[in-house]
Parts: C-alpha cells; sequence; structure tokens
C-alpha cells in the first residue's frame, strides 16, 4: 500500500526542521525520526529504519523521574496513536549509544482530508536539569 501524502509530506517537513520529531503510521510502526531526533536517540534513522511500536516502546528503556519503568501505553506517543488525542509527558531514556536524557515529548494524532486516520507524531526535547 503506497503511503498518504499527508505521511510523505509530514516527513519532508520535519526533515526541514531543528525540532526533533518522531513519526509512526496507523499500527504504530516507527516510519521516520529526523536528523535532530538522531542525535538524542543515539543512532541514525538510516541505521535502525522502520521499528514496530513493540520495539520502539521499550528500545529506549523509558523510565519515570524515580527510575521506574514505564509501559509503551504511557507514553505519549503511544496515547496519541492509540486514543487519537494530544498527550505530554517528561520522562527519561536510555539512547541506542547508552547515554540517558530527560525528555518533554508531545505527540499528537495525524487526521487527514475526510478525517482519515494516519498515525501520530511526537515532538521532544531535552530538558535541562
Amino acid at each position: 500500500m503506497a503511503p498518504e501524502i499527508e505521511m510523505i509530506l509530514m516527513k519532508q517537513l520535519s526533515s526541514y526542521l531543528a525540532m526533533p520529531m518522531f513519526l509512526v503510521d496507523v499500527e504504530g510502526t516507527l516510519i521516520y525520526y529526523n536528523e535532530p531526533a538522531e542525535g538524542l536517540l543515539g543512532q541514525r534513522y538510516d541505521e535502525t529504519g522502520e521499528m514496530p511500536v513493540q520495539v520502539w516502546g521499550t528500545a529506549f528503556t523509558p523510565t519515570d523521574s524515580e527510575g521506574n519503568s514505564m509501559a509503551t501505553e504511557e507514553l505519549p506517543l503511544a496515547i496519541a496513536l492509540g486514543e487519537r488525542r494530544p498527550a505530554h509527558g517528561r520522562f527519561f531514556i536510555t539512547a541506542f549509544d547508552g547515554i540517558q536524557h530527560d525528555l518533554s515529548v508531545t505527540a499528537f494524532p495525524l487526521i487527514g482530508q475526510q478525517g482519515r486516520y494516519l498515525g501520530a507524531v511526537a515532538l521532544f526535547w531535552e530538558e535541562e536539569s
């Protein structure tokens, strides 16, 4: 199945922005993250490629401020995807390169023309400790 034009355009837009972005399709499969996100995630997108939600939801070992593991369903992107509503949260990840980051993440569902549900996007940034 060919990707929706809105997803192609969102991927292109994110490639021009300085804000780290993570884009998933309706099944939750990671379809792209941009260059600014690569620095926080510890690996280039070209090296990871697409990842199902079961992989990206745990690959970065998300934890809360007390060091407790977080379930994938608690992550803002998973909420935006599953509940089709915006979500925001702050948590820690351990990136592919082993470095821990304190992130704030805002995620929202992507709705195309005629109300077609396309997936979700997350914008994130590292907090100053």
